[in-house]
């Protein structure tokens, strides 16, 4: 279908009206709900995450290409709701107790969600047991753990510990990041993987679901 090319250029540039229309013509043609994700949403992703890795794009363009994916995602979801085409996996994100910031947390929540991801967002300060029982709730693959302060970052550890203490921790894997954080860090409370920006993020969620 020529116009699934469209559909890639409306994402890759954010155009959120034009990914809708091309995605409604793509399910009318009844093209397969994997090639439309696979060969044209998530390449369309990758690209701009890599030109923002390599500072040819910036925080909006990011943000509108994955409000334009977005869009296309909520017409194939009842799709995939239904069929046996899966999802790339699960993953709860937050900022944790104490910190209230949240645009980097929300981008990377939205480069998950533009890359094939269940994304559930928790918000922002949020306590060591909130983490748990949404882990619990949507069996989670992953949770995203963000603090953009050193005097909360430590918090971290506490989520952990509260992990294994429920019992879940093998269950699940740990991403960590935000300004302070490091992959030092990340080694040194028992974190699986640390990223530096959303881009990455998406990168380090694959790699963990495929070790």
């Amino acid at each position: 279908m020529e116009n699934l090319d469209q559909l890639y250029e409306a994402i890759l540039k954010g155009n959120r009206p034009l990914a809708i229309e091309t995605t409604k013509l793509a399910i009318e043609q009844k093209v397969d709900i994997r090639t439309i994700i696979d060969n044209y949403m998530s390449k369309a992703m990758d690209e701009i995450g890599h030109r923002f890795e390599n500072g040819k794009a910036f925080v909006p363009e990011l943000l509108m290409s994955a409000r334009a994916m977005k869009g296309a995602m909520e017409l194939l979801q009842p799709f995939l709701a239904n069929s046996d085409v899966p999802r790339a996996g699960t993953v709860v994100i937050g900022t944790v107790k104490g910190d209230l910031h949240d645009i980097g947390k929300n981008l990377v929540a939205a480069m998950l969600e533009g890359s094939g991801f269940e994304v559930i967002n928790i918000g922002v300060d949020i306590p060591s047991g909130k983490f748990v029982s949404s882990v619990v709730e949507h069996q989670a693959n992953i949770l995203c753990l963000s603090a953009l302060l050193t005097t909360t970052m430590n918090y971290m550890k506490d989520v952990i510990r509260a992990l294994e203490e429920a019992g879940i921790r093998n269950k699940v894997k740990i991403m960590i990041g935000g300004a302070p954080i490091s992959s030092t860090f990340a080694t040194e409370i028992g974190a699986d993987g640390y990223s530096s920006n959303a881009n990455a993020a998406v990168a380090l969620a694959r790699q963990l679901l495929a070790s």
